[in-house]
């Protein structure tokens, strides 16, 4: 089950192009993911509905050392999770604004350093992350099974 990264810099997870077939190997590329995350950093996820999201989420968990079921955050708007750091999963689809975000205490956790943020539906209230550090991850759906995750990782860039 070899995961084909096409890396378009010489830096790993700078900016690439990975291709997935199946819902581990997207898992697992959430894992090899967290090892470069640290305290404050948010993923930001586009990607049509069934694209994967959730999926690459509970490999980044994972990675993290959560334990407990990582499920879609789409009626909660947010889960919580804790492993060797906290993380939390936001689904912004319903959201209209950032003010929403802000009244939902979303905004507690965007960049904290205590945290690592994965933000389904970002664009929705986009300008809660103007001062955070990034990696935006784009999932296009190729065919019922395949994938492509474009990852354009600014942490790695500074």
């Amino acid at each position: 089950m070899a995961i084909n990264v096409k890396p378009n810099r010489d830096r790993q997870f700078s900016h690439n192009v990975v291709t997935v077939s199946t819902p581990r190997q997207m898992e697992k590329l959430g894992e090899k993911l967290s090892k470069t995350l640290s305290g404050g950093d948010v993923v930001l996820l586009t990607g049509e509905l069934g694209a994967g999201k959730t999926v690459l989420c509970k490999g980044i968990a994972k990675g993290l050392g959560v334990t407990a079921p990582v499920t879609s955050p789409t009626f909660t708007i947010m889960n919580e999770y804790f492993g060797v750091i906290e993380f939390c999963h936001f689904d912004a689809y319903r959201l209209e604004s950032a003010d929403e975000a802000f009244g939902a205490g979303l905004t507690d956790f965007i960049g904290n350093k205590d945290c690592i943020c994965a933000v389904e539906w970002w664009q929705n209230i986009e300008e809660l992350f103007e001062d955070c550090k990034t990696v935006k991850i784009d999932i296009k759906k190729i065919d019922d099974k395949l994938r492509e995750v474009i990852i354009d990782n600014e942490l790695l860039n500074d």
